[in-house]
């Protein structure tokens, strides 16, 4: 059986789609591949050379290894995996710089690296408001790797999936209460009784309320156990679409490993 993907929403961000055919642990694979198996570049280590400000040396390193760095999975390795041999080479490290003073707000704009391929993701993100006379001069290491190590690592961000809802009505006798009692107001009467108009299905979130103030039971609410509504957002690292193919190939490179294990045995 293939699988099927049905696109809903897809922006540079963020993506919403259906996904049918498919297994919950596929689904559940997807989500957690895209959350920590797609390794993308973070900053990791910092030097800083005067630092005036109000904030100390380690509150300004954690507010910079949170801003997400645009990525190329073809051309950055995690350092363990790079054949420099730890080394540190181009291939597994970028550097930027950064050289401020007040009076002044500084930006994740304002970080200038030294591979014109690698930029903050978004260039308004606040690091420091300096005051008149202050100072700020300091060198970012960024080095590629895998959400599963820290956070800072994640390029996705909200990524989640539930079952697509089925929901049948039998015998309405159109007294309204389950109208009223939906939360996402998406039941109305038509003209054979209570039902649910196009993808409005899709807003439902399987609360079964409906079912409950129903008297005569005439609500059935389940659900799709081979067909899932997901939504996924990138932090910017890479756009969400690639970020879902990236989280797709990770898939597919760990079962391949995973059977030539099996053929070796």
């Amino acid at each position: 059986m293939t699988m099927e993907v049905d696109i809903l929403e897809l922006s540079e961000r963020s993506a919403k789609f259906i996904l049918s055919d498919a297994s919950a642990a596929f689904a559940n694979g997807i989500r957690r591949a895209a959350l920590s198996d797609v390794p993308t570049l973070a900053i990791d280590d910092v030097n800083i050379y005067n630092n005036t400000s109000v904030l100390f040396d380690e509150q300004l390193a954690l507010r910079l290894g949170l801003i997400p760095l645009t990525t190329d999975i073809e051309e950055f390795v995690p350092v363990e995996e790079c054949t420099c041999g730890g080394a540190e080479c181009p291939a597994c490290k970028i550097s930027l710089t950064l050289s401020a003073e007040g009076p002044r707000m500084v930006y994740s704009g304002d970080l200038v690296s030294s591979d014109e391929r690698v930029q903050a993701a978004d260039q308004n993100i606040p690091i420091i408001d300096l005051k008149e006379g202050q100072k700020v001069v300091l060198e970012a290491v960024a080095h590629m790797n895998y959400g599963y190590k820290h956070a800072k690592w994640q390029a996705g961000v909200a990524c989640g999936y539930k079952n697509m809802p089925i929901v049948t009505f039998e015998n309405c006798d159109e007294c309204g209460a389950c109208v009223n009692e939906c939360p996402k107001n998406i039941i109305h009467i038509g003209p054979n009784g209570a039902e649910i108009a196009g993808d409005d299905i899709l807003k439902c979130i399987l609360c079964k309320l409906c079912a409950s103030v129903c008297e005569i039971d005439a609500i059935t609410v389940s659900e799709d156990e081979k067909s899932f509504i997901f939504t996924m957002e990138s932090d910017g690292s890479y756009t969400v679409q690639q970020l879902i193919i990236n989280a797709g190939t990770t898939i597919k490179e760990k079962a391949s490993r995973l059977g030539q294990i099996l053929e070796s045995l």
